[in-house]
């Protein structure tokens, strides 16, 4: 068997033994399936070879011809992805060579200039300038990696990065490659900066010995003719300084840079990898955790005439702003930042000029945490309007504003959320993703940069993410319903155009299956909110009911499963399938904290996770008692990473509600994972030790009466394995009995191995068949 279990004796009486997951893979019940169709553990848990890889990383080219995507043919004979094009106007895809796909491929993310008449982009880290007509400029060719070009306005320069420097070359040749700065990852030199003692004994060597006062003649006369020849005066960052952003300003007399700033003293994870080509176990630093010093990032203006760096320091910087640079308005010298502070309670949009003074455009205050779909979306408009998202009403929407925070328009409003943002090449439209219609759909619209009423674009089912071709006149689509992932299409862009399918990504096995679209019920919680959930009903599947129920808790945290399109837990929602073919009834649960319901519902675990969230699955479970005839002795739970937290929660505070759990890849104890999305909701551990007290599965183990099952990878560089290994110690001590963790030696947080997932699942399929099914024995100290 290719896990270990951990704990000796404690597990001896709770161990699943072969015998036990030979019995659980024998079907219990006939499901509604065609016999060409196995609905099994082991067929479901292949995951791509079974279900298809749908196409991802779509691009369109400079001259909107062309969608470009990486997809596996299902009738392709491995399982590796390819790069393929195909035609807006109509043709099947063709799979572009391996050769050609390293620099024929657009970019998915290009800079265009101001009248989008041409794109800079790289493509293999080297730096293609692409006109919108489709006539290309390569622009280097080194084993360097040059990164982040940009344009001038009229497009005759391109600038980018290379080895920490900004360089400048003329798009159509006849002008020399200039290299724009003399960027150093070092403290400045101090050569004057004895004090004291070593003062007086410089100053006296220099007065005794003729020597002394030669060398520093030599020396300083050579750092003369240095600066004479040196194009570009040296800017000093810092030792632990790395440059994370650059781009120079459309007159090309600044450049406005982003620095990452680490900070001294940080403890890092060492996770140990065992299974290793050596044969020696190899250690893999990875994160440190909540509440230790963390890097943050600066932004500066450098003058590229005078080499003179100012510091860009908003009023709120005595909060350690980490400031990310957008950049600079279309024509002029005003760059465009964000700044969050440590904190994570605020969010400014910022406009500075040269001087590196800045100028407040929104301001966006939440005293649980600044967050939601729109956080990091804003940019400059051709009149040099600023556009953002915020959450101001509760829920995102689009607003502009001047470049001096006045005249605020808000474009969009209503409790539903925008959550992409596209805008056309004059400015004057918006193409926003948003769940106008149903919290569980999302569809394309069209606003006016000016405002006035939105016009609907696509209205397929279920969920569509659309990317708008450069030229406005196409959509590539990609579209997906909760029984169909997301194939691609190509529009025109126009209301309720027709689209024509470009890929069919699932095997024909998979198409044979018995998947529904199950529905999604609103259920009442105890404080008076709806919450969404997904049900599996048995008799969906062509089963009896026989009273058993489970939930499927999904991960994440932020993020929302309960939706009319496929979901990001495939397999699970096939494994729910297999689990109602077996008579359970199965409720997928969009908790507190998960995303799409604006605000209020993303930060409702502010300082205590495993409170409201937790209490929306509960009433999930009362809901399944009181309408689909769930027998409330017979409920089970399951989830991976924050659902295997919730898992874990259940289990130990809800003993009464949860017969049985399976625990993935769980958080056990917040204090000890990263920082930047624990310190959001949770504060930091050393400030508010309630919070991660009342939070953390850790300190109410002694509440377990169900059986448990936990499984992680021991390789898990997100949730560290260190997390279950210390909870399992604390049941050791508790003198637990009912538990069993099943370990994977070489799996990280998201498994890859069809047989760690098989041998999962059969775990968590054989557990909730011996505790859920009718007769199944009670839980331990139950009445």
């Amino acid at each position: 068997m290719s896990l270990q279990r951990i704990a000796g004796a404690a597990l001896a009486s709770v161990v699943l033994a072969g015998p036990a997951l030979a019995q659980a893979a024998a079907p219990a019940a006939a499901p509604r399936t065609t016999p060409a169709f196995d609905l099994s553990v082991d067929n479901i848990m292949r995951g791509p070879l079974l279900v298809g890889r749908s196409p991802d990383e779509v691009r369109w080219s400079a001259d909107s011809r062309w969608v470009w995507f990486r997809w596996r043919d299902p009738a392709a004979r491995d399982t590796a992805t390819r790069l393929y094009r195909v035609a807006a106007a109509g043709g099947a895809p063709v799979a572009v060579a391996d050769s050609a796909a390293l620099y024929g491929a657009p970019a998915e993310n290009g800079r265009w200039t101001p009248d989008r008449t041409r794109r800079a982009e790289t493509r293999n880290g080297d730096v293609f300038v692409v006109d919108a007509d489709g006539h290309e400029h390569r622009i280097t060719q080194t084993p360097a990696t040059e990164r982040t070009p940009h344009l001038s306005p009229d497009g005759r320069t391109v600038y980018f990065v290379s080895a920490n420097n900004v360089y400048a070359v003329a798009v159509e040749g006849g002008g020399p490659l200039r290299q724009l700065t003399d960027i150093r990852l070092e403290d400045a030199p101090h050569p004057d900066s004895a004090r004291g003692q070593r003062k007086f004994l410089e100053e006296q060597q220099r007065e005794l010995f003729d020597v002394i006062r030669d060398r520093r003649a030599e020396r300083e006369h050579g750092q003369l003719v240095d600066s004479l020849r040196r194009l570009v005066r040296p800017v000093y960052l810092g030792k632990n300084a790395t440059l994370a952003s650059a781009e120079v300003s459309p007159s090309g007399r600044y450049l406005l840079i982003g620095v990452g700033q680490r900070v001294e003293g940080e403890k890092q994870v060492i996770v140990p990898n065992f299974v290793t080509e050596s044969g020696y176990t190899e250690n893999i630093n990875v994160r440190g955790k909540v509440g230790d010093v963390q890097a943050f990032t600066r932004a500066a203006v450098v003058d590229l005439a005078t080499g003179t760096v100012r510091w860009i320091e908003p009023e709120a910087k005595e909060r350690r702003l980490t400031l990310n640079t957008v950049g600079w308005a279309p024509r002029s010298d005003r760059a465009l930042l964000i700044g969050i502070p440590a904190d994570y309670k605020d969010r400014w949009i910022y406009a500075a000029g040269p001087d590196g003074k800045t100028v407040t455009v929104d301001h966006l205050r939440d005293t649980t945490w600044v967050g939601g779909p729109g956080l990091f979306s804003t940019g400059w408009l051709p009149d040099e309007r600023v556009w953002f998202v915020s959450e101001r009403t509760g829920w995102a929407h689009l607003y502009t504003a001047t470049a001096a925070g006045a005249d605020v328009r808000p474009l969009t409003e209503g409790r539903w959320e925008v959550r992409d943002v596209q805008r056309s090449a004059d400015g004057r439209t918006f193409w926003i993703a948003t769940s106008e219609t149903h919290p569980g759909e999302q569809s394309l619209y069209a606003v006016p940069a000016a405002g006035g009423a939105r016009t609907r674009v696509t209205a397929r089912e279920g969920w569509t993410d659309a990317m708008v071709s450069p030229d406005g006149r196409w959509l590539a689509l990609l579209s997906s319903t909760a029984d169909a992932p997301p194939e691609l299409f190509i529009a025109p862009n126009r209301p309720g155009a027709p689209g024509r399918q470009v890929t069919t990504s699932t095997t024909a096995e998979f198409r044979a299956g018995p998947w529904i679209r199950p529905q999604v019920v609103e259920i009442p919680t105890r404080d008076g909110q709806t919450v969404y959930a997904r049900i599996y009903r048995p008799r969906d599947l062509g089963a009896q009911p026989h009273g058993g129920g489970v939930l499927f808790v999904h991960g994440a945290g932020y993020l929302q499963d309960a939706h009319r399109g496929w979901s990001t837990y495939y397999r699970e929602y096939m494994f729910n399938h297999l689990l109602a073919s077996r008579g359970y009834t199965v409720l997928d649960v969009d908790y507190r904290g998960s995303a799409g319901y604006g605000g209020a519902w993303r930060s409702g675990i502010y300082r205590y996770m495993g409170g409201k969230d937790l209490d929306d699955n509960v009433d999930a479970v009362r809901w399944m008692v009181a309408n689909a005839g769930v027998d409330p002795r017979r409920v089970g739970l399951y989830g991976g990473s924050y659902g295997g937290f919730i898992t874990l929660m259940g289990m130990f505070t809800q003993p009464e509600v949860f017969r049985s759990g399976a625990a993935l890849r769980s958080v056990t104890d917040w204090a000890h994972y990263n920082h930047w999305y624990t310190m959001r909701i949770l504060n930091q551990p050393q400030d508010d030790s309630l919070a991660y007290r009342r939070s953390s599965p850790i300190y109410f183990a002694q509440g377990l009466r169900g059986d448990l099952l936990m499984a992680h990878g021991m390789v898990d560089t997100n949730v560290n394995f260190q997390d279950i290994v210390r909870l399992s110690q604390r049941l050791i001590e508790l003198r637990k009995k009912n538990w069993e963790l099943a370990v994977y030696p070489v799996e990280d947080h998201g498994f890859t191995r069809p047989e760690s997932w098989t041998d999962e699942y059969s775990r968590i399929l054989a557990l909730f068949e011996r505790t859920l099914r009718p007769g199944s024995p009670p839980a331990a100290g139950a009445n």
